[in-house]
């Protein structure tokens, strides 16, 4: 198995998966394949949950699911008056609250993950901003008033 002068080992050998290969692409094989000629996705050099992520990414799972509870629930917490907001009317508004409140009652009898001070909303204090939302949104705004006419001797500027 010698080869040329000056050809090392390596240039010389051929796996058999190298010549399969190299006949498909003779042949043509991977020639107009789907997304060819594109970037590949690859993940960051140091994340090691890339693959957790990019699963999540392809099912639609937000990344919150990853949080630990006492994290999760203050972004829920956080996010509460943009949540209520397109409901009509406000026992939805109340319910949306009592399930979160109800939430954190449980996380609350057996904390888990990091201690982070966790607030429960109050259900008055919600509806009163979502009504002040509501009445801000249902305002119409005034018509545009249409320009002073400028008098004929005025110069334009």
């Amino acid at each position: 198995m010698r080869g040329e002068p000056g050809e090392t080992y390596w240039e010389r050998y051929e796996s058999l998966i190298d010549e399969q290969i190299r006949r498909a692409t003779a042949e043509g094989a991977f020639d107009d394949l789907p997304g060819a000629g594109r970037p590949l996705d690859l993940p960051a050099r140091d994340d090691e949950n890339w693959w957790v992520r990019s699963k999540m990414r392809a099912e639609g799972v937000p990344t919150d699911a990853l949080l630990p509870p006492s994290l999760r629930l203050r972004k829920d917490i956080e996010r509460l008056d943009d949540d209520v907001r397109g409901l009509a009317d406000e026992a939805a508004v109340r319910a949306v609250v009592a399930d979160l409140d109800r939430r954190i009652v449980a996380f609350l009898r057996f904390p888990d993950g990091p201690r982070v001070p966790i607030r429960r909303p109050s259900a008055d204090a919600v509806v009163e901003r979502w009504r002040a939302a509501r009445a801000a949104a249902a305002t119409p705004e005034p018509p545009p008033t249409a320009p002073a006419r400028r008098r004929w001797w005025r110069r334009r500027d």
